[in-house]
């Protein structure tokens, strides 16, 4: 329960009032407990749950900085994906208006002439992907010689994405004298180690509550074969509980096919993925935001950090490779203590069988799960059932369905 409110903050009358005009009076419980140490100077590490506030826990410490020392270049923020990357902008935008603070944002998939652009007018802040910021880096465009405030956001991510050599090399064109904030979803060993490598006596701020959010109901839906799975997925999109909705697929050419078939079949849907360009993502994100399509198939670009308001359900039509992917996914929606519900699809049953509840988990499985490592695995999609499809039975419960992908994705 947070034990303050944004008056509390040592932060100007400009940003207090920006934040009231804006409706935030209640921080959440990773601002409650890292703005404070943010201010002060202190090296941040920050585990939280997707969707509870860690871009404003970072962003609002920095404006204060800026508002004391507006020193060009000073800031660098580096991120998993363009869409975050840009999210982040614009909250920085939201948060520092009329502040004549200003920010550049290097991503791929983007103009680069334009960020080049950008960057010769020495913004205060430098929020980009790594990939790009290397390249800009090798053309000698970008400069990090003044950066005193070094921001890994999403962390785990970046790493899973083989970023971990390009973050590495930054940091040695880094002052040593500088802040490092590390957010992060989860604490794999890869994240300690980078931890540890570019921070200092870091403040450890956790304010996970575990690995899914507590505001999100979880079922599974078995189908026979895709074709069933679309069938059965069509039948689901047409119920008015669905009011905005994301589909998550594993490849960017499922992912499109599926977004075809849906609008073909009289479901409007939109799609993102890595063939996208940068201003076909950005059109189809705005379509899902706001409203004008209220279903929005993606890949797992998608499934990380992006902040999408009030989407009711997330569906796995594909079921994710690992676990954390899982619960990354799902983390879309049931955001900033609203609810929402997950559903699975499994492979099981009989074509037009409706959905059974699962088999009994492992004994014991939610309280002695094995290390994270393990869930990399293949997933084995061979399920034994019993069809009794002239029997109704009661979906499974969160934490029974939960157990059950988490047997699937362990390939047990």
């Amino acid at each position: 329960v947070p034990t303050h409110t944004f008056n509390d903050f040592a932060l100007s009358d400009k940003t207090k009032a920006t934040l009231e005009f804006l409706g935030f009076t209640t921080p959440s419980a990773i601002q409650d407990q890292a703005i404070t140490p943010a201010l002060e100077g202190r090296d941040v590490i920050g585990l939280a749950n997707t969707g509870t506030g860690k871009t404003a826990a970072f962003l609002l410490p920095i404006i204060e900085k800026l508002l004391k020392t507006p020193t060009r270049n000073s800031v660098l923020i580096l991120s998993p994906t363009r869409e975050l990357a840009q999210q982040i902008d614009a909250e920085f935008k939201r948060f520092a208006a009329g502040q004549k603070l200003y920010s550049a944002v290097c991503v791929g998939g983007a103009n680069i002439g334009r960020q080049i652009r950008d960057l010769q007018r020495n913004p205060h802040v430098i929020i980009a992907t790594p990939g790009r910021l290397k390249d800009l880096l090798e053309r000698r465009i970008a400069v990090l010689g003044e950066v005193d405030t070094f921001v890994l956001d999403e962390a785990d991510r970046m790493l899973d994405m083989g970023f971990v050599h390009d973050i590495r090399h930054v940091a040695t064109l880094l002052p040593t004298n500088r802040q490092t904030m590390c957010f992060s979803a989860t604490m794999t060993p890869e994240v300690k180690v980078i931890m540890d490598e570019f921070m200092n006596d870091p403040v450890i701020v956790s304010v996970r509550r575990g690995e899914t959010s507590d505001h999100i109901d979880q079922d599974i839906v078995e189908a026979y074969d895709k074709e069933d799975k679309i069938e059965k997925l069509t039948a689901l999109l047409h119920k008015d509980e669905l009011e905005k909705t994301i589909v998550f697929c594993d490849t960017k050419f499922g992912a499109q096919r599926l977004a075809d078939r849906l609008s073909k079949d009289g479901l409007p849907a939109v799609a993102i993925h890595g063939n996208k360009s940068q201003s076909q993502r950005e059109r189809a994100l705005k379509a899902f935001k706001t409203n004008a399509v209220n279903i929005m198939v993606a890949t797992d670009v998608a499934a990380r950090g992006l902040d999408i308001p009030n989407v009711s359900h997330v569906i796995n039509f594909d079921q994710p490779k690992v676990y954390e992917d899982y619960v990354h996914r799902i983390g879309r929606t049931g955001r900033a203590g609203n609810t929402g519900k997950a559903l699975t699809f499994v492979q099981g049953g009989a074509r037009g069988d409706s959905p059974r509840a699962p088999r009994p988990p492992r004994e014991n499985r939610d309280e002695a799960r094995p290390p994270r490592a393990e869930f990399r695995k293949k997933p084995s999609l061979s399920i034994p059932m019993h069809p009794q499809p002239n029997r109704r039975k009661k979906m499974p419960s969160s934490k029974i369905a939960e157990a059950r992908l988490v047997n699937l994705i362990e390939g047990s």
